[in-house]
């Protein structure tokens, strides 16, 4: 049976650095130990062909306002009916003008989401409760864009508690009209974001970064029941390529409208509806 597939996170990115950070070092040699090429240069033909093995109908690429990436929307203006774009970099310390800015590139390019990541700004100090982060929430309320937040310890070496998806309950009250993804999972509180999730229509759950096969019997078995709407697959594209986490996914003891939903329909409903 052929899965149609969207994959929610990839970075093209990673190759326009000259150096990467230590951080980022550390975690392709530490913890995905990963080859070399992680951090080279893509080429559209390259990320096609992997796509168009393994049934990938559309990617979600990584950009930032920050640093934009060249690369994410030379692919975007190249295949747009392949390439969407998620976009982070938003300066939550100082939040007007770069809203301003996220609000004007919606409405020129494909954003499929915005993105931050708790542990990786402000030092760590601000868990998604805080008030820091209503700006950017009441902006994507607004523009019903949806919102992802990186969950779960973090891979590098920096503060993770920031990222413990209870703080996200505060947020599903105070924002009920926000579309918010947990992503990069939820390790090791899959428990409570499965709860939030039962709690709250409008919250979700990614696997990005994470195989298939690592996944914890919880989440499949939630996947199978009353969260068959809920989680959405991504790869991390190429901290993991698609050619091993497709396969891993297809292998999962899921029935088949629940991979179906997984795979692909969650994220349209979710991210293109």
């Amino acid at each position: 049976m052929t899965h149609q597939v969207i994959d929610c996170l990839v970075n093209v990115h990673f190759g326009e650095a000259e150096a990467q950070p230590s951080w980022m070092l550390k975690v392709r040699d530490d913890y995905f130990k990963g080859p070399e090429s992680m951090f080279a240069p893509v080429e559209l033909a390259e990320l096609l062909a992997e796509m168009d093995a393994h049934g990938v109908a559309q990617a979600i690429l990584m950009d930032s306002l920050v640093n934009p990436s060249t690369t994410a929307r030379k692919f975007v203006e190249a295949q747009p009916d392949r390439f969407a774009l998620a976009m982070g970099g938003v300066n939550l310390l100082r939040p007007v003008r770069p809203l301003r800015e996220l609000s004007a590139i919606v409405k020129e390019l494909p954003v499929a989401y915005a993105v931050v990541g708790p542990s990786f700004w402000g030092d760590g100090q601000y868990p998604p409760s805080d008030a820091v982060y209503y700006p950017l929430y009441a902006k994507c309320a607004e523009l019903d864009l949806p919102l992802c937040v990186n969950t779960g310890i973090p891979g590098p070496p920096i503060p993770g508690e920031v990222q413990h998806p209870m703080h996200l309950d505060r947020v599903c009250v105070r924002f009920p009209e926000l579309k918010l993804c947990m992503i990069h999972g939820a390790d090791p509180w899959w428990d409570v974001a499965i709860r939030l999730m039962l709690k709250y229509a409008n919250l979700r759950l990614m696997t990005s970064a994470w195989s298939p096969k690592r996944l914890p019997e919880s989440l499949l078995h939630y996947m199978r029941t009353r969260g068959r709407d809920k989680v959405i697959y991504a790869s991390d594209w190429p901290v993991l390529r698609m050619r091993r986490v497709i396969p891993e996914a297809l292998a999962l003891d899921l029935p088949a409208d629940a991979l179906d939903n997984y795979l692909y329909n969650n994220a349209r409903e979710f991210f293109f509806s």
